[in-house]
């Protein structure tokens, strides 16, 4: 079983490890010339430049929890891998890259930050959900791992639905989440909702998410115990 696992982990490694590394080169590659913007030419005008290091990385993570099940299960399975295995490692998988994802973009925050102060530029500032709580490097790592180890979950919940039950399944179900999420806009309850986080925002919301992502993750057991090599179209 063990050897099972290991295996797995090192195939998804080895299969997502092209793309993971494209993304964080694009993204890097973004940072720097926000940041040469914000020096050069922001400087002279007194302007401000605001970045957002997480938003695509919560992004990817939603797109990488999706396209697993299609890119990663067929193969496994025709490897040998026990329906068992695969749900055990996507978790640990999917778990281990939220930690290492939030931990990189925190260093990264932390770095770019202290190089901002050393070069005295003032106008460069990060976008983070921190701000509304104490922002510090723990604080950043426990909010980004809940977020995109919670999308993760989803989105490889909804890949599965797509892949067992084809688009005419996996759209009815999204239709009718989406229903129930217009019936709320249009009710007030998701306003109220949102206003009531922002109202009492705390760390314990991002553990009590961390809890819903497990929740969410061990329901796609019940589509994985099952779950073959033929994609339904």
């Amino acid at each position: 079983m063990k050897k099972q696992l290991k295996g797995l982990l090192y195939f998804y490694v080895s299969d997502f490890r092209y793309s993971m590394a494209i993304f964080w080169t694009i993204l890097l590659s973004i940072l720097v010339l926000t940041m040469a913007v914000a020096y050069f030419l922001l400087s002279i005008e007194n302007g401000m430049m605001a970045f957002s290091l997480t938003a695509p990385i919560y992004i990817y993570c939603a797109i990488l929890g999706f396209l697993s099940v299609k890119e990663a299960i067929p193969f496994s399975i025709k490897m040998g891998a026990t329906r068992r295995n695969l749900f055990i490692s996507f978790g640990i998988f999917f778990l281990s890259l939220s930690l290492l994802f939030s931990t990189i973009a925190s260093m990264l925050q932390e770095a770019v930050s202290y190089i901002n102060g050393i070069v005295g530029m003032d106008n460069f500032h990060f976008l983070h959900l921190a701000y509304f709580l104490e922002d510090t490097w723990y604080s950043r790592i426990v909010i980004d791992t809940s977020i995109m180890f919670f999308l993760f979950s989803v989105m490889f919940m909804i890949g599965l639905l797509f892949y067992k039950y084809g688009l005419a399944g996996g759209g009815s179900v999204l239709g009718i989440l989406m229903v129930m999420l217009l019936l709320g806009i249009a009710k007030g309850w998701v306003f109220d909702f949102f206003k009531e986080i922002y109202a009492t925002i705390d760390i314990t919301y991002f553990l009590q998410l961390i809890g819903i992502a497990f929740v969410i993750y061990l329901l796609t057991y019940i589509f994985i115990r099952r779950i073959t090599i033929w994609k339904v179209k």
